[in-house]
């Protein structure tokens, strides 16, 4: 069963740590040892009760149990890799050793803690954690706003776009109408809507910005 514990008002913008422990002393401990530093905790004695109510899109950090009944940590670990979750997996364990701790750092996980460890720890390791959520965040935003830059562009202005990145010595009018069957004049008039729907004064800063956008496409 999952177990919520949510303080009163939570200062770390919505994020959420993740606590998946078969030990229902050192869950409820953690748990409170988090709380009192105001973070949002969730709960899970198993890794099927995690992966029942988890969502994929609840941002936050994983504090992970390495060594627990059915599913093991590095057995959820693979299984949120596959399912394409970027869930930052920090590992605590008191039976696993030097291999499990490698396969978990090599797939990805931040840190593979031996109990008992020190909280101060755990606290360093889940703000970098929290970090790189932040920083994920800001790209994904980063992206879905340059998105929606380019969805303004009409099929002629993102054609344009394409020859002049795939093209970047032949950026003028006269040559990019040539190569489009099109006038200069008409490339001029699509140049200037395009950089005012972008947001931009350059062909150069139009180059660099489509070469972003169309890696991400």
């Amino acid at each position: 069963m999952k177990e919520q514990a949510f303080p009163p008002e939570d200062p770390v913008a919505g994020l959420t740590v993740f606590l998946v422990d078969d030990d229902e002393a050192i869950r409820n401990s953690l748990s409170r040892a988090l709380q009192k530093r105001d973070y949002r905790v969730e709960t899970f004695a198993s890794a099927a009760d995690f992966l029942i109510s988890f969502d994929g899109k609840t941002p936050g950090c994983l504090i992970l149990d390495y060594g627990m009944p059915g599913m093991n940590g590095l057995e959820l670990q693979t299984y949120l890799t596959s399912a394409g979750h970027d869930l930052p997996i920090i590992f605590i364990t008191g039976h696993g050793g030097v291999p499990e701790s490698v396969q978990a750092i090599k797939a990805g996980a931040l840190d593979f803690l031996e109990k008992p460890f020190r909280q101060s720890v755990l606290i360093e390791r889940i703000e970098t954690a929290f970090a790189l959520v932040a920083d994920h965040q800001a790209a994904r935003a980063g992206s879905e706003r340059l998105r929606a830059k380019f969805d303004r562009l009409t099929s002629r202005e993102i054609e344009i776009v394409r020859h002049m990145v795939s093209n970047p010595s032949e950026t003028s009018s006269k040559e990019v109408g040539a190569r489009l069957g099109i006038s200069p004049r008409t490339v001029d008039h699509h140049r200037a809507r395009i950089l005012e729907k972008l947001q931009i004064r350059s062909v150069a800063e139009l180059i660099s910005m489509a070469q972003h956008f169309l890696a991400r496409d």
